[in-house]
């Protein structure tokens, strides 16, 4: 398992972030993310206000009216929480929409003799987003046994399972661009552990907020990295 490319391929990433090109990049991620996280928020108040309704009154007490407030406040600490699962697919979703940004920032700085490469079509983009959601939610629900059955060390599962997945994903999408997505497969299996390695050592970051709304840019870019520095030989199997 070659950490050390790991690490240096996250190196090279925050080494770029003074880059006016990769920096735009990441910031449009991070605003995506964020403005997907406060639509979700905003689903929880609306929802838990819907719930509470009118002002309630109680004996002795008279008219509650700060309920809502409650909930309100109540949401917004759960999405905090939520946001440990929810950034995992947006996470997914970002990378698959800025990947070829990404990839193409990265590539114009490290490696500039290799040749530009077409950027992947919308909808083909948005199949393997789709279909990947729907993996990587199924997973998800069917660890929820795991999380509950294991919970003093469910964080350590959902690292696992989600690095797994996420590491997969990522590695697959940018090695897409240059060898296709056949042989894109043949050198994921072959240097399976490092991507695994590297996919936990994102899903780690995700599950911390606001520090999350940061991975899926940099996590692209550093599997970017990792594509080019692990050794590809031959890619047929």
């Amino acid at each position: 398992m070659a950490i050390g490319l790991i690490f240096s391929a996250f190196s090279q990433t925050l080494g770029q972030l003074d880059d006016p090109r990769f920096r735009r990049v990441l910031l449009m991620g991070i605003g995506l993310a964020l403005c997907l996280l406060v639509a979700v928020s905003a689903g929880f108040v609306w929802l838990g206000n819907w719930m509470t309704g009118d002002d309630v009154w109680l004996p002795f007490l008279g008219e509650v009216n700060w309920l809502d407030d409650l909930v309100s406040w109540g949401a917004a600490i759960l999405l905090l929480v939520l946001s440990i699962f929810l950034m995992v697919p947006v996470a997914s979703a970002i990378t698959s929409m800025f990947l070829d940004d990404v990839a193409d920032a990265v590539e114009a700085v490290h490696y500039p003799t290799l040749p530009q490469r077409p950027r992947t079509p919308f909808w083909e983009a948005l199949r393997d987003t789709v279909n990947f959601l729907g993996v990587l939610v199924g997973v998800n629900v069917l660890a929820l046994i795991a999380y509950i059955v294991f919970a003093p060390i469910a964080i350590f599962i959902f690292w696992g399972v989600n690095g797994f997945l996420l590491g997969r994903e990522y590695y697959t999408l940018a090695a897409m661009r240059r060898v296709g997505r056949k042989q894109a497969r043949v050198l994921r299996r072959r240097n399976i552990l490092t991507i695994w390695a590297a996919g936990i050592l994102m899903a780690i970051p995700l599950s911390i907020p606001v520090v999350n709304l940061l991975v899926p840019i940099l996590g692209a870019a550093t599997f970017t990295h990792l594509f080019h520095l692990l050794p590809q030989g031959d890619p047929r199997p």
